[in-house]
């Protein structure tokens, strides 16, 4: 097997290193797949390994009902198949966690995996061309990390012409005519972390002064997490002083945060993606305001995480992204491969705290310090 197009990505130097062949833990179901016996084959043909996942029946609908299994993934790939994974970018570690779980995933099954990242979620054009040129490439299905809800949804139409599978993951899509999904609830990360806020600050207690950077204003993904995050914080003594909304990058992030300490210097929370809390503590410390504020993240990064450890972060939502990236690469060989498979599964998303580290397993989310971005896995 060789590696190729690596290119390095610095973390920070607290990271919980893991093991490659690690498993993550999700949490269950048991959904029909493409057919009625989906749940004893998948037992035949399945690894020791397992995830814990929900599973929407009927699927692509979150409305649904949902229950719980285990998700068994395959033993080895038949063939070594190419399958092209387009994600929006990799600006934070966030996506290095998603593209360590892809990576790590295609070694496991032995199958050729090549990854496209666009450089941003303004960049939905760029999404498009990556994706129709690595199927013109030879790639037998997409993976894709939506930028937008609805901006590809073309596309899904004329991929599915040419006979090409398309699994949605980590952000959702709402075209039905995907074949399969791997992502949690949209915006669930968003209302678990406000539920948190208003268990410590409900109503009838003294108000606490909250700044919500929900990400980008038009991606699917932070717009569930935006509503989801504001309907719940109605419950608590909330004072919403305001919104940012901007890209995940580290320079936009900083920018927002820095306005909102000028506009509001009294501010008790700030919440938001991971970029704006790992960036949020840095700028906190500069300006000796870490016991002042605090922070919390509605989403999970290998930076959260270090965060978490040593306490510039006070809590975060996860939806393990390993996790899904590992499944959903596992749905794609099944589809390809004709073998049942459960076409809407994802993990439910939880809150973990600086007092309760010790029982969150890292490996869901984290990659190891030594893994690099890597853009293409070759048998």
């Amino acid at each position: 097997m060789q590696l190729a197009t690596k290119r390095s990505f610095w973390l920070l130097g607290s990271l919980l290193a893991c093991s490659l062949a690690a498993c993550g833990t999700a949490q269950p179901t048991t959904q029909p797949t493409n057919t009625p016996g989906a749940t004893a084959a998948l037992s035949q043909t399945s690894t020791s390994a397992s995830y814990q996942v929900e599973v929407w029946n009927p699927p692509f609908d979150f409305a649904s009902p949902r229950t719980t299994t285990d998700y068994v993934p395959l033993v080895l790939a038949d063939k070594a198949e190419t399958i092209c994974v387009s994600i929006p970018h990799i600006k934070d570690s966030y996506w290095l966690a998603v593209n360590y779980g892809i990576v790590s995933e295609a070694e496991r099954l032995g199958v050729n995996v090549e990854i496209v990242e666009a450089g941003g979620y303004g960049n939905l054009p760029t999404q498009i061309t990556q994706i129709r040129q690595c199927v013109a490439n030879g790639a037998k299905a997409v993976v894709i990390g939506s930028i937008s809800l609805d901006g590809l949804n073309d596309l899904i139409v004329e991929l599915q012409g040419q006979k090409i599978p398309v699994i949605a993951f980590m952000n959702d899509i709402s075209s039905k005519a995907v074949t399969a999904k791997s992502l949690s609830v949209p915006g669930e990360g968003g209302q678990e972390i406000a539920k948190y806020l208003v268990q410590k600050h409900p109503k009838g207690s003294e108000p606490v002064d909250v700044a919500w950077f929900p990400g980008p204003e038009k991606a699917g993904w932070s717009k569930a997490a935006d509503e989801k995050f504001k309907a719940t914080i109605t419950n608590g003594a909330i004072n919403l002083v305001e919104t940012k909304y901007g890209d995940t990058g580290k320079e936009e992030q900083a920018k927002l945060i820095e306005e909102v300490l000028i506009a509001h210097p009294e501010i008790d929370y700030i919440v938001g993606t991971g970029q704006t809390t790992v960036t949020a503590a840095e700028i906190l410390r500069e300006r000796k305001l870490q016991d002042t504020i605090k922070l919390m993240a509605y989403y999970i990064s290998p930076e959260v995480y270090a965060e978490l450890q040593s306490g510039g972060i006070q809590a975060a939502a996860v939806a393990p992204p390993v996790t899904i990236a590992r499944i959903a690469l596992d749905q794609t060989v099944r589809i390809l491969e004709g073998k049942d498979y459960m076409a809407h599964v994802g993990p439910k998303s939880f809150v973990i705290d600086t007092t309760s580290l010790t029982t969150f397993d890292p490996t869901t989310s984290i990659p190891p310090e030594t893994f690099k971005i890597t853009l293409r896995v070759s048998q």
